[in-house]
């Protein structure tokens, strides 16, 4: 399993949580995942929550005539949560992924756009503490990381890196995990 070609797609809107967005493209590089990522509203540059800028490798229709990926990621920031949870190709994508039985990831504010575009509903999720209100339909854990067969959701910024883990080791195994953890001087 380690050693087949894995292809993610993380999708960046303005307004996204750079750290959930650059730990998860980050980990999932080391990993030897080749990580695409997709300007949801722009294509030239995505300004982050934290005014980190990111320039996005494609456009969301280029990501879409590329699909499916073995993995399709959505960092949260509430802003950049929300045009996900809005965007039509986006849904898209998301059912592509269902269709082909592929891993969706989504953490902090981003399982938003689960609820939005009907994904998985009935699975165990979890996502920013803020928002466990608006995500009835799912059947809600406290967890830092949730796994529900193809669908991993994280709470936060502070949960990136084993949110990041849990997508490399779905993808390539847990000898890939441990391999790349050490390192990076991970627990």
């Amino acid at each position: 399993m380690s050693g087949s070609l894995k292809r993610a797609l993380v999708l960046l809107a303005n307004g996204a949580e750079e750290m959930e967005a650059v730990i998860s493209i980050d980990v999932m590089r080391r990993a030897e995942i080749e990580v695409t990522v997709a300007g949801v509203d722009a294509s030239d540059k995505i300004m982050c929550s934290r005014g980190v800028c990111i320039i996005p490798d494609v456009d969301l229709q280029t990501a879409i005539d590329a699909a499916p990926y073995d993995a399709v990621v959505m960092p949260g920031g509430l802003k950049g949560a929300t045009t996900l949870a809005e965007s039509d190709g986006v849904k898209k994508l998301l059912e592509m992924q269902i269709q082909h039985t592929n891993l969706i990831g989504a953490i902090c504010a981003a399982p938003i756009a689960l609820k939005s575009h009907n994904i998985k509903p009935g699975s165990n999720i979890t996502s920013h503490p803020s928002l466990k209100d608006k995500l009835e339909g799912y059947i809600y854990s406290e967890a830092r990381v949730v796994k529900d067969n193809k669908l991993i959701t994280s709470r936060g910024p502070g949960t990136s890196f084993e949110f990041a883990l849990e997508l490399v080791e779905m993808l390539k195994g847990k000898e890939v995990r441990d391999k790349i953890s050490g390192p990076m001087v991970l627990p």
